[in-house]
Parts: structure tokens; sequence; C-alpha cells
């Protein structure tokens, strides 16, 4: 992959040079001097990510593992106003408590973004399975039927939220072109202290081409950022072009339960302490038990049936 920063890095050198030059104007010094020293700190900063991009792809003497590892989840309030987006929210809290009841890492990347590293050792399978492998199928639209906090006459309302599911994808597996990225910083809001909320750390990156638009404000550091949006771009870019490559080979189900997030995959009936998955057309009773984290049963039963169709 080339360098993402490296035009960036050249347009900052050019505009020191100029800065430079104005140095020797009495009137124009001390301004110049304050811009100097802000594009010499943004120029240090895109400096440390292309060493850490640099280093990675040296580090790497082999091709990329076909076997994707890591997990990137993704959450999305669909239709149903506030019920939707506190069911995203719960969604997110199931699948954070299901990873760390099997020893797997969580981080959070963004309000609407996790990342689940690590393998775990399931019942039913010979080997541990990644964290990948073990969420791939948990791809779609999660639909949800349940009385609201809100509601005052007890009528149970319908909502949705959308879960993607990508892997985190090898640098080499995906090409992105440095031209086709818009970067912007700001501060990041919520907790972290004065690291987090009184400089530019978050990070939104815009695919151009795509129109793909990835956030990462999380960690401390704008570097760290940086390279977090990146692999959640070339993870859905990866998830693009994968689609792509299915639909030439003409192998269309495969894309079951994994990226076709317009997909309704299952229902969480309350009143019924019910949860449904239509596409194999399986049910189990402990709701309360499955949206607090116990989701080894539903996971088991649901991968190698879907494997199947592959």
């Amino acid at each position: 992959m080339t360098n993402p920063y490296q035009d960036q890095i050249d347009q900052l050198e050019k505009k020191i040079q100029e800065n430079q030059a104005l140095l020797n104007d009495p009137d124009l010094k001390e301004l110049a001097q304050l811009e100097l020293t802000k594009l010499e700190e943004q120029k240090n900063l895109l400096t440390q990510a292309s060493d850490q991009i640099q280093h990675a792809q040296a580090q790497t003497s082999v091709g990329p593992n076909t076997r994707h590892q890591n997990a990137i989840l993704e959450f999305r309030q669909g239709a149903g106003g506030d019920e939707a987006k506190i069911w995203a929210e719960e969604l997110m809290r199931m699948y954070t408590r299901f990873a760390e009841n099997l020893n797997l890492k969580v981080e959070f990347v963004d309000n609407q973004v996790i990342k689940i590293k690590g393998q775990a050792k399931i019942s039913g399978f010979d080997e541990a399975l990644t964290a990948y492998e073990l969420l791939e199928f948990e791809s779609g639209v999660h639909r949800v039927q349940r009385v609201p906090v809100t509601e005052s006459q007890g009528r149970v309302h319908t909502s949705t939220a959308t879960v993607a599911v990508l892997p985190e994808v090898h640098p080499r597996a995906v090409k992105i072109n440095n031209d086709d990225l818009t970067w912007e910083f700001m501060r990041a809001g919520g907790a972290g202290g004065q690291s987090v909320n009184k400089t530019s750390s978050a990070v939104r990156l815009t695919h151009v081409p795509t129109g793909i638009v990835v956030n990462a404000r999380q960690e401390r550091k704008q570097t760290q950022n940086r390279q977090i949006a990146l692999e959640l771009l070339r993870s859905q870019l990866w998830e693009i072009q994968e689609e792509a490559r299915l639909k030439e080979i003409g192998q269309a189900r495969r894309s079951i339960g994994r990226a076709r997030r317009s997909e309704k995959i299952r229902t969480y009936n309350f009143p019924q302490n019910r949860v449904t998955d239509h596409r194999i057309k399986e049910s189990w009773y402990n709701l309360e038990g499955i949206v607090n984290g116990s989701l080894e049963e539903v996971v088991t039963t649901i991968i190698p049936r879907l494997s199947l169709e592959e």
C-alpha cells in the first residue's frame, strides 16, 4: 500500500519553506514564526504515522494470512427512533459481553464501532475460532419487539438496528490511493482529560470515490486514530471488493449473514421470550441471557449451518 501521508508531508514542507523566507521580513516575522511552529507540529505527526506504516510493511515479508483474525463491528440504529438507538447500544453491549465471556479483547474505536481480537475455543469445534470466524454471520438487521420504557399505553413496538461485521484486513490486501483520501482533524469529546478534549486528536477520513466516511476518536494520540481510521476504511473497501468478486463468480449466497446489511437476520421478541434466526429458522427461549452476552449456543448453531452455504 502506498504511503497515505506523503502528499500532505510534501505540501507541509513547501509551506514551511515559504514561511522560512518570511522570517527576514520584520513585519511578518512574528506571524511566520507562529505558522512555522504549527506546520512543524503537523509535519511531525504525519511523519510519525508514515514511519509506523513503513515499519509495518517492512516487518511483513510474506503475503497476508488468508484466515481473517480480528473482527470490526459497527452498530447503526434503524427504524424506530429513540428506541432503535437504544437497541443499537444494547446490541453493542451484548457482543462486548459475549467477547469478554470468551476472554477476547475488546477495543472501543468509536461510539458505534468496536474491534474484537483474539481466538476462542468453542464447544463443538476442533480448532479455536478467530474473532471474525466467530462473528462473521452476525451481520445484518436485528429486529426487536418489546414495550419501550417510554410507552405509556403498554403497546409493543418494533425497532431495528444494523450490525456490520468486517475483518481487520491486511494492508497488502486492499490498495488505497492517497489521492482518494480526505483527512479532517477535530477535538474529541467525552472522557479522557485535556489530552483528548483540548487537542485535535479525533480523525474523520473520507474515501472520495466511494463516499465512505470513517471516524476514530477513542485514542489520545492523533497518529493512533489515523491508523485506526485507515484500518476501518480498508475493511469497508475489502467488503465492497469481496461482494463484487462473489457476484462475478456467481456465489451470491456466500454473502448471507456477512455483508448484506439490509437483510433481516434475527428477531428478539421480548413478550414471548424468544430469539429467532430467520436464516436457519431456529429459535431460542433465553432472550434475557442472550442479550446479556450468552450468545454461544446461538453462534455455535448458526456457524456450521450457514457455512454450508459457502
